[in-house]
């Protein structure tokens, strides 16, 4: 099976966060991320606490890296994934009122 580059174009505040959300949900998902933007409640007890801080950690790091600088500035503080992924939908996603 031949290599896949995946990349996900940084969000710089002016593309679509909808659309770059949707885009970076599908690239933690295919490096098995996902499961970092899932509550406690949601989660899986079959994984490892050492199992889940490497996955929170990569998931946040994978995040701030598709970020351009002024997102990242407004979550730069943040120090969970959560956090970031919380922070960014309530600065960027407008409400549908349709």
């Amino acid at each position: 099976m031949a290599s896949m580059k995946l990349d996900v174009e940084k969000f710089s505040g002016k593309n679509d966060f909808r659309l770059w959300k949707v885009k970076m949900k599908a690239l933690l998902d295919h490096h098995s991320l996902a499961i970092a933007l899932k509550s406690d409640e949601d989660e899986e007890s079959s994984i490892s606490r050492e199992k889940k801080i490497e996955i929170m950690e990569k998931a946040h790091s994978a995040i701030i890296l598709c970020l351009g600088d002024k997102p990242l500035r407004k979550v730069w503080k943040e120090k969970t994934v959560i956090e970031v992924w919380k922070k960014l939908e309530s600065v960027y996603q407008k409400v549908n009122f349709q």
